[in-house]
């Protein structure tokens, strides 16, 4: 017979809403009843599952704190007969703790603060939290359970305590976000802890989209043999069933029993969620970009729905950029939630309109057409007097801005009428070196690709026609057009794509020095221009929409550099 399992953990990867502290409980409690039914002991959720993860300013209130505490409470009082692990923040008289709670018998039995707060990238737990000093470990089915949340894993102090204290299994509680390379990261860490100490980690990752930042879940659990076992899939709110028994041997040995899977959207491998499991996974060559893709829908969804919006409205232009925006966005929401507009002015080649017209067919969204070209001359009419000059040089960088934003009123009109969110289509490369238009194409409410480079733009691109073909062809294959002015090409006035964008990996995400980007092969003149261009688009950027963090190092949060500055040594 095999051996008799000691424990039954479910593990809940949640979805929660910041700040909506009823709603998150509620859910919570329902997790706990599909647990209670499935036989388990105790049910695990994520870092500050109660409030939602970052809470921010919210945790500055007294009265939020004191509103999180009594919905802890009820939980508690609901749960009996069932033992619950879950983070919340708790308040003392002198200081707020993001803590991992233990609930039993209708009260807290059990309070363990977190250790290490990361102060650096996303995170300024700092300004919020006060650390513990000490380690919590709980008996749970004559089991002894180490807790840490998140940042805790990542040095080896807080989990070694947990281990002298006599902890069989590391329970770790996360809202860990997501950007490229995280997961592999996490699990070289887990890796580590695992090694140092001798016992299991469970690792518990909440999922789901919270204003710039996207959460991917990945629960996972990994045993003394260091090898990852997958108990929840990425981008998927879920519940995973495990059993812990003890081996002849001592050993622990930790089994899962079966997934529950939250599945609000259309059965599509595109969401990674689909029934029939791997096979169900689309059949792609760049499995980095689907997962990618995967974190910007997330991002879309959640944004535009945490919010109440009733779908989006954008810029159809024909161009590389929209056409991608768009194919995210119905893939996220659903085509019927999704409106273009494509607004043509002289300068607009066919190519680019009979393009826009094929990907909104293919997509199946709402598509009209709106021309600008009166809007602009109107504006030229009344700003001849001011322009004297115009007629010499019609098409200057102020003309093509004011088409620009003759298109962004359009649009903004089309959003308050409609009550469908905007959404910018600039990419991180743009962003970087200010091509972009000031209240004309970086209008908007959500920017999708605002973390997302021009090479990824076109990597998500091919990848997504290999699962059904929404982007024509020659959208990908053409040089990148503004087409503010007559032949017009991105390549006019920006360093050809490759070049910019290793420039600005290197700039940007690792803050490398102009003399260290030359000494790797750059031209000198080349590398200044485009770090000049950065620090002079600072003030454009601050104004910009905020969009999807994907990358170890964003605009915004990740990065915050002075918009008054006289430094330009790079």
């Amino acid at each position: 017979m095999p051996p008799k399992p000691m424990l039954r953990m479910a593990l809940v990867q949640t979805n929660p809403v910041v700040g909506a502290l009823a709603a998150n409980a509620a859910a919570i409690l329902d997790a706990v009843g599909r647990a209670r039914a499935a036989g388990a002991d105790l049910v695990v959720f994520p870092e500050l599952a109660i409030t939602g993860y970052p809470p921010e300013d919210l945790l500055l209130r007294r009265r939020f704190l004191e509103d999180a505490r009594k919905e802890v409470d009820r939980i508690a009082e609901r749960a009996r007969g069932i033992d619950l692990v879950l983070g919340a923040p708790v308040a003392t008289p002198d200081a707020v703790l993001n803590a991992a709670v233990l609930l039993r018998d209708g009260g807290v039995a059990a309070c363990y603060a977190k250790q290490k707060l990361p102060n650096y990238s996303v995170f300024d737990e700092r300004r919020y939290f006060h650390p513990g000093e000490s380690a919590c470990v709980i008996e749970a089915g004559g089991l002894r359970l180490g807790l840490t949340v998140c940042e805790d894993i990542w040095e080896p102090e807080p989990a070694a305590m947990a281990a002298a204290d006599g902890a069989q299994i590391i329970l770790n509680l996360n809202a860990s976000p997501f950007h490229r390379g995280k997961a592999a990261q996490r699990e070289a860490v887990v890796r580590a802890r695992v090694a140092e100490n001798g016992c299991p980690v469970v690792y518990l990752n909440q999922v789901g989209g919270q204003d710039e930042l996207v959460f991917d879940g990945r629960s996972f659990a990994m045993g003394t043999d260091g090898v990852a076992q997958t108990l929840l899939p990425a981008w998927v709110a879920g519940q995973a069933l495990v059993d812990v028994e003890v081996m002849p041997g001592g050993q622990l040995r930790l089994h899962e029993v079966g997934v529950e899977l939250q599945q609000p959207e259309p059965d599509s491998p595109l969401w990674g969620n689909a029934d029939d499991g791997a096979a169900a996974e689309p059949a792609v060559t760049d499995p980095d970009a689907l997962d990618l893709y995967r974190a910007l829908m997330v991002g879309i969804r959640d944004y535009v729905r945490k919010n109440g919006f009733s779908g989006v409205l954008l810029g159809l232009s024909g161009g590389i950029d929209s056409a991608l925006t768009a194919a995210l966005a119905a893939d996220a929401l659903g085509a019927d939630q999704v409106e273009a507009v494509m607004m043509p002015y002289r300068y607009t080649t066919s190519m680019s309109v009979e393009d826009a017209r094929q990907e909104a067919a293919w997509l199946g969204i709402d598509y009209r057409e709106l021309a600008v070209e009166p809007m602009v001359e109107a504006f030229r009419a009344g700003l001849r007097e001011s322009f004297p000059d115009q007629t010499r040089n019609p098409a200057d960088v102020t003309e093509q801005n004011l088409q620009s934003r003759c298109r962004g009123v359009l649009l903004m009109a089309l959003s308050n009428r409609i009550g469908r969110l905007l959404l910018a289509t600039g990419n991180k490369s743009e962003m970087a070196v200010g091509y972009a238009t000031l209240y004309g194409d970086m209008a908007g409410g959500f920017a999708p690709l605002r973390d997302v480079t021009k090479q990824w733009v076109y990597r998500l691109a091919r990848m997504r026609n290999q699962i059904g073909r929404v982007i024509p062809e020659r959208v990908i294959t053409r040089p990148p057009s503004a087409e503010l002015a007559p032949d017009q090409e991105d390549a006019q006035t920006l360093p050809p794509y490759p070049v910019l964008d290793e420039i600005l990996e290197a700039f940007v995400e690792h803050e490398a020095s102009v003399d260290e980007i030359v000494a790797r092969g750059f031209d000198r003149e080349t590398v200044e221009r485009v770090a000049r261009m950065v620090f002079l688009a600072e003030f454009k950027r601050r104004q910009a929409a905020p969009g999807v963090r994907v990358s170890a190092r964003a605009f915004g949060r990740d990065r915050r550099y002075p918009i008054t500055s006289g430094y330009r040594a790079g």
